[in-house]
C-alpha cells in the first residue's frame, strides 16, 4: 500500500508539472508595435536547404548502408555479420531521430513517421507472418510490425544471446525470417527515397515560396509539426508513456529500442539535440546557424520574466538533455526503481519546454496551434 501511495505521489507532482501554464509570467515583445525586420523566406530556405534536405539525404545514406550489411549477414549468417548489421541499425535509428520531426508535405503524404517507428512493436504478429509467409506491409494495420522496432526485436528479441538468435536464420525456418527481414528494410528504402527524391524534386520549392503569415504557409505548419513532435514522439512517446504519466503506471515494453535495452536514452538525446539544431537554425551536420525560430524571437525582441525567450528556451532544452545524460537507460530506470523518481524528474525538465514553445513562441509569432493537446495520448 505504501508502494501505491508513493507512486501516486510522484506520478501527481509529474503531473503537475506537465501543465501548459506560463505561470502568469508576461511575455514581452517591446517592439510589437513597430514593424519586426525578419523575413520568414529566409528561415523557409535554411529550413530547406541546410538542414531538412541534408538531414534526409544523410538518412537515406545510413538506410544503405543499413540494407548493405543485412545482405553481407543474408549471404553468411554469423556472429560477426549479425553484429555488424546491429551496429547499422543503430546508425540508422539514430540518423532517424533528425528527421522524425519533419512530418510535412512528402513525409506527411506516405505516413513517414507511422511507417518507420511505432512501437512497441507487434513482436506476435511478426511471429505469425513469418510462420503463414503472408503479409501486405503497406496495410496501416501492420505498422507494429515493421519499421525500426520490428527490426529491434529480429535483431535483439529472438533470444537472450546471439547463439539463440542466430539459431533462428539458420534453422527451418531461416529463409522466412531472412525474407521477413529483407521485406521490412526495402519497405523503409523505399519509402525513404520517396520522400527524399520528393523533397528535391519539386517540394523544396513549394515549401520556401510558401512563406506567408496564415494557418497553411509553411512557417506556421512546420512549426506545428515541430512542437507536436516535440510534445507527442519526444516528450510522451520517448519518456512520458512508458513512465506511465498518462497511465498511472510504468509501460517499460513501451520504450523505444526495448530489446536492445540500453539505447532508448541515446535515441532520445538524439532527437533532442534534433529540436535544438532546428530552433537554432543549425545547418545539418555543422555549427553554422542560418534564420531560425530563435533569430525570428530576437527579431521581435520577445522577453520572458524580463530574459530573452531563445535564451531560456535553449537553457531548457540543456537542462534536459543534463538531467537524461545522468540516468541509466530508459528500460533499467523504469524496470529498477519503484517508482523511477530521477526519470520523472528528468521528464519533468522535457516538458518544462512545452509551454515555452506552444504558448510563449507562438504568441510572440502570431502562429495558432492547429492540434489538439497531446496530454491524453
Amino acid at each position: 500500500m505504501k508502494k501505491v501511495v508513493v507512486i501516486f505521489c510522484v506520478l501527481a507532482l509529474a503531473w503537475a508539472c506537465s501543465s501548459d501554464s506560463t505561470e502568469d509570467e508576461e511575455v514581452i515583445i517591446p517592439g510589437e508595435k513597430e514593424e519586426v525586420s525578419f523575413e520568414r523566406s529566409a528561415m523557409l530556405i535554411n529550413w530547406a536547404d541546410n538542414i531538412i534536405i541534408p538531414s534526409y539525404e544523410a538518412f537515406s545514406a545510413d538506410m544503405e548502408g543499413l540494407l548493405s550489411a543485412f545482405n553481407t549477414f543474408k549471404a553468411d549468417v554469423n556472429e560477426s555479420n549479425l553484429i555488424a548489421l546491429r551496429a547499422s541499425w543503430l546508425t540508422a535509428y539514430k540518423s532517424w531521430q533528425h528527421v522524425e520531426m519533419f512530418e510535412i508535405g512528402p513525409a506527411e503524404t506516405v505516413g513517414f513517421q507511422l511507417n518507420m517507428n511505432i512501437y512497441p512493436t507487434d513482436n506476435e504478429k511478426i511471429d505469425g507472418f513469418i510462420v503463414n509467409g503472408s503479409y501486405d506491409l503497406t496495410l496501416s494495420s501492420n505498422r507494429s510490425a515493421k519499421g525500426f522496432p520490428a527490426l529491434d526485436y529480429l535483431l535483439n528479441g529472438l533470444g537472450d544471446t546471439d547463439a539463440e538468435v542466430l539459431a533462428f536464420y539458420n534453422g527451418d525456418n531461416k529463409e522466412a525470417y531472412l525474407q521477413y527481414t529483407e521485406d521490412i528494410l526495402m519497405d523503409m528504402q523505399s519509402l525513404t527515397q520517396t520522400v527524399v527524391s520528393d523533397w528535391t524534386n519539386g517540394y523544396r520549392d513549394t515549401f520556401v515560396a510558401n512563406d506567408g503569415a496564415s494557418s497553411t504557409a509553411s512557417v506556421d505548419r512546420m512549426v506545428n509539426d515541430y512542437i507536436f513532435y516535440y510534445e507527442k514522439y519526444l516528450r510522451a512517446g520517448k519518456m512520458g508513456i512508458p513512465l506511465g504519466v498518462f497511465s498511472g503506471s510504468t509501460l517499460p515494453r513501451n520504450v523505444e529500442a526495448y530489446y536492445e535495452a540500453t539505447i532508448s536514452n541515446d535515441l532520445f538525446l538524439e532527437g533532442l539535440s534534433a529540436v535544438q539544431d532546428f530552433f537554432n537554425g543549425t545547418h545539418f551536420n555543422s555549427s553554422t546557424q542560418g534564420e531560425s525560430l530563435a533569430s525570428y524571437l530576437d527579431a521581435l525582441n520577445t522577453l520572458k520574466s524580463g530574459e530573452d525567450l531563445s535564451t531560456l528556451i535553449n537553457g531548457q532544452f540543456n537542462t534536459a538533455k543534463s538531467m537524461v545524460l545522468d540516468l541509466s537507460a530508459f528500460r533499467a530506470e523504469i524496470e529498477n526503481s519503484n517508482p523511477p523518481t530521477s526519470m520523472l524528474l528528468a521528464y519533468d525538465e522535457v516538458q518544462k519546454a512545452v509551454p515555452m514553445l506552444k504558448v510563449d513562441m507562438v504568441s510572440a509569432m502570431s502562429i495558432s496551434i492547429d492540434f489538439v493537446d497531446a496530454d491524453g495520448d
